[in-house]
């Protein structure tokens, strides 16, 4: 939930969650004007295929070393400069786990080379004590290259992806410093991340609104009749997940619902938006972030937010939120980076 806006995925926060690659000019890993729309594709919790197209293998592809374990920190060599005309997919290890399917998102560690020099670009999970990247198998959040090294790629994979400069770039690539180049990139696609909270069921608080759960865990919130909000934060945990606790800052991935209080009306939400939504907690209004922080990963947590920790006297019109009004949010907790 950004300060100024509904929470809504921007190239901001995309940036943000790979921020050695995004500052690398040769690696334009996050799409701007991000929509987040009904039209993606819509991800499951099994990670299913659906129509999953990936790059076929090629010499280039198939000609680099890579060396070590899956998680582990790889050892990479090429014969340089690689001349790439289209983008090739290897599969160094195959795993059995969930599909990264499309609008999955995906647990990642993820290597990035410079296919003309052989230099390491980047890295993202790899380093000691580390935890996976969250990656969306969709071009709508990221280059064609990057969606190429994991799409369709079972858990416990190890793919090298040899991509082209043109599945490098964006049609914002003249914001980027410098034209962005071939590269190698070596992924391991660790996990699916769930849709919905899988924590355990606590019994709700009196003064709380009431949430129904549909089958896909798609809330339905009901505000107490009558019933004025509370003036201070108050949070509520639905669900208790048994994941790693969000520190501050971080980087998350959540399922949200956000309601007024006053008219009961949700304004805003990622459900039926195709994916769930990454965020940094240091981008959000205080309430948001104040719900999050030190809970686990799988839990549903219920927050009521006053104006003061919102979006304060002057409201956010555009959503309808006005500056009195407190906002009621149900939020899924589904990974941390």
């Amino acid at each position: 939930m950004p300060r100024t806006a509904p929470p809504r995925p921007t190239t901001r926060v995309r940036r943000g969650r790979l921020v050695a690659l995004a500052a690398v000019p040769l690696v334009a890993l996050a799409l701007s004007g991000c929509t987040g729309g009904s039209d993606q594709p819509s991800p499951t919790a099994s990670g299913a295929s659906g129509d999953c197209k990936a790059p076929e293998s090629g010499s280039l592809s198939d000609g680099v070393d890579v060396t070590g374990e899956v998680e582990a920190a790889p050892e990479v060599s090429f014969d340089t400069p690689l001349e790439v005309t289209s983008t090739q997919r290897t599969t160094l290890v195959e795993g059995s786990g969930e599909v990264a399917g499309p609008g999955a998102v995906a647990n990642v560690r993820i290597a990035v080379y410079d296919a003309t020099t052989g230099a390491e670009v980047t890295s993202a999970g790899f380093d000691e004590g580390q935890q996976p990247t969250q990656l969306t198998v969709s071009t709508d959040y990221y280059v064609p290259g990057i969606v190429d090294a994991i799409a369709c790629v079972p858990s416990g994979s190890r793919t090298v992806t040899v991509a082209s400069a043109a599945d490098m770039t964006t049609a914002t690539a003249g914001e980027q410093a410098a034209t962005p180049t071939p590269v190698v990139i070596v992924a391991d696609v660790v996990s699916i991340v769930p849709t919905r909270a899988t924590g355990e069921a606590q019994p709700p608080q009196d003064g709380f609104p009431t949430v129904e759960l549909a089958d896909d865990g798609q809330p339905t919130v009901t505000i107490p009749p009558g019933t004025d909000p509370p003036s201070d934060l108050q949070i509520e945990v639905l669900k208790k997940g048994d994941g790693p606790v969000v520190p501050d800052p971080a980087n998350v991935t959540v399922q949200y619902q956000g309601v007024n209080w006053t008219t009961g009306e949700v304004f805003d939400q990622s459900w039926g938006k195709g994916t769930p939504t990454p965020f940094s907690t240091d981008q959000v209004v205080p309430g948001f972030a104040k719900a999050m922080i030190g809970q686990t990963v799988g839990s549903q947590v219920v927050v009521i937010i006053p104006p003061a920790d919102g979006y304060g006297e002057a409201g956010q019109p555009s959503a309808g939120i006005g500056g009195t009004d407190t906002l009621v949010f149900v939020i899924d907790i589904l990974a941390v980076a």
